[in-house]
């Protein structure tokens, strides 16, 4: 279990829909271990496989002092709208505000293979809907009107991050932990 590189922007493996989760093994504990370190030492409110480079439906989430996972995830949306300011640690230092269902109840499983369910409103269940879109290729500047979108592609193409041939701890704009020397 370790802090892994986040992969960013441009790498094919965020566009690309994640496999379901058939085996519940050690392999997929490490996994989710790896993506709770990683999220925590980018100080983010959750992080999905794909953003580590491993093509699986799962994800961890970190916010209002819980920490949780989901593993081949189905959401029921409210039909209650909120907007709010919505980042991603895939593409740093890129923030709009971006529409999401006021309220999620999220099924799926646990690493042991478990069925579990996670209720919840407001930043959890943008959090959920975020993660979950990555599962599915689907990035939070895809969710913004034309306008925004527009801008959040010229701040991309801006960044000093942006082109980098593969995502490594060097080329990353996330701080570096010591857990990666």
């Amino acid at each position: 279990m370790a802090v892994k590189p986040i992969r960013l922007f441009g790498d094919p493996v965020l566009r690309t829909k994640a496999a379901e989760v058939t085996t519940f093994d050690k392999e997929l504990r490490n996994l989710v271990r790896d993506l709770t370190e990683t999220m925590k030492d980018a100080s983010g409110a959750g992080l999905a496989a794909p953003q580590l480079g491993v093509s699986l439906r799962v994800f961890t989430w970190h916010v209002d002092n819980e920490v949780g996972h989901l593993i081949n995830p189905s959401l029921d949306l409210t039909s209650d709208q909120q907007e709010g300011e919505e980042g991603c640690l895939s593409i740093p230092g890129i923030v709009a505000d971006t529409p999401r269902a006021y309220g999620v109840v999220a099924k799926g499983f646990n690493e042991h293979g478990e069925p579990v369910e996670v209720e919840g409103t407001q930043l959890l269940a943008r959090a959920i809907q975020h993660e979950t879109d990555h599962l599915d290729g689907i990035l939070f500047i895809d969710r913004l009107d034309p306008e925004q979108r527009k801008a959040a592609m010229r701040a991309i193409r801006e960044a000093e991050w942006f082109g980098e041939a593969t995502p490594t701890v060097r080329a990353s704009p996330h701080r570096i932990s010591s857990k990666w020397m």
